[in-house]
């Protein structure tokens, strides 16, 4: 199987002439995974094939060209191969495309997360791949999530300590996806919650599919005191939350659970969330599958997971993308 490179982390095939998550002037058809702008074609006028809130998410994030909006489970039949999309757990919306085609099968994972973001459609694959695409943004085994439940408490108790000791909490998290997933692990508080405004436009797509976001409203910077407060990091130093003289800040992210990063940042609290799998579930779920082939992308150094994999006697290779992303 050809495969090449197309934009960010796009591939085209074309010996099926599909292109995933990235534009090609020859595609007849276009799949996008999900709408994280890396994942999203460059071609903003294409014709792209997509879950509803994908769509919902790329028209808001300044995608222009026409759609085809496609469930969880329907088969897209093509001239060159029959598409299945699965829900990936990651973010709303987020999903592994599986091609079945003459003489073979393959699944792209995009991002994924498994267990599934509860603020996702959950996780499903297909049995078997003879070859997979797997990101490993998470490719060493320091990186081992905990429970949502261990995740939800920590979350819970840095912010109601904050709140009752009179600081404002602020959660650090990039607009789409993980302030949304903070927001609906915070709603059971029904605290009143500000979000940055990037990521507030972005929420009604959540609730318009059945995720509950809580007592939120976009970010004020006269009302701001004693809200819990979610935010990019790089809108810290743009005068976000500038006024309120006492506030706590938490990185929430898979890459808190990298002790070097809290050296590179100016935080009370590392809370290690992530929207990606960790590294042991990655290996576990090319052991479930036993492809062929695996192919590793979405990551600066793929040998620790080529070590493993070859121990488990599973053939892979990594596919260099250009470094591009604003989720961890």
């Amino acid at each position: 199987m050809i495969i090449k490179k197309t934009g960010y982390h796009g591939l085209y095939f074309p010996e099926l002439n599909i292109s995933l998550d990235g534009y090609h002037p020859d595609a007849e058809a276009v799949f996008v995974s999900h709408a994280h702008a890396d994942h999203m074609p460059r071609n903003r006028s294409a014709h792209v094939t997509a879950t509803s809130p994908t769509l919902d998410f790329m028209r808001l994030r300044g995608f222009r060209g026409t759609s085809t909006s496609v469930q969880f489970g329907e088969k897209i039949s093509l001239d060159s191969a029959d598409v299945t999309l699965f829900p990936a757990g990651h973010i709303l919306g987020s999903a592994m495309i599986y091609l079945e085609y003459d003489g073979g099968t393959l699944l792209y994972t995009g991002d994924y997360r498994t267990p599934p973001s509860p603020a996702s459609e959950g996780f499903d694959a297909p049995d078997n791949v003879d070859i997979l695409i797997t990101e490993a943004t998470f490719a060493l085994p320091i990186y081992k999530w905990r429970s949502y439940d261990e995740l939800t408490e920590e979350i819970h108790n840095f912010v109601l300590d904050s709140l009752n000791e009179g600081y404002t909490p602020i959660l650090l998290a990039y607009n789409l996806g993980k302030a949304q997933e903070l927001m609906h692990l915070l709603a059971p508080l029904n605290h009143p919650l500000m979000i940055h405004g990037a990521g507030f436009k972005l929420c009604p797509v959540y609730e318009k599919h059945g995720i509950d976001l809580g007592n939120y409203s976009a970010y004020n910077h006269e009302e701001c005191k004693d809200k819990i407060l979610i935010t990019p990091s790089s809108a810290l130093s743009k005068g976000f939350a500038s006024n309120l003289s006492k506030t706590r800040i938490a990185y929430c992210s898979g890459w808190a659970a990298n002790e070097s990063r809290r050296t590179q940042l100016t935080v009370d609290k590392m809370i290690p969330i992530s929207d990606h799998l960790d590294f042991f579930e990655l290996i576990r779920f090319c052991k479930e599958l036993s492809p062929k082939k695996v192919y590793i992308t979405h990551t600066p150094n793929p040998d620790v997971v080529q070590h493993y994999l070859t121990n488990e006697k599973i053939d892979s290779a990594f596919l260099n993308f250009e470094t591009a992303g604003e989720d961890g």
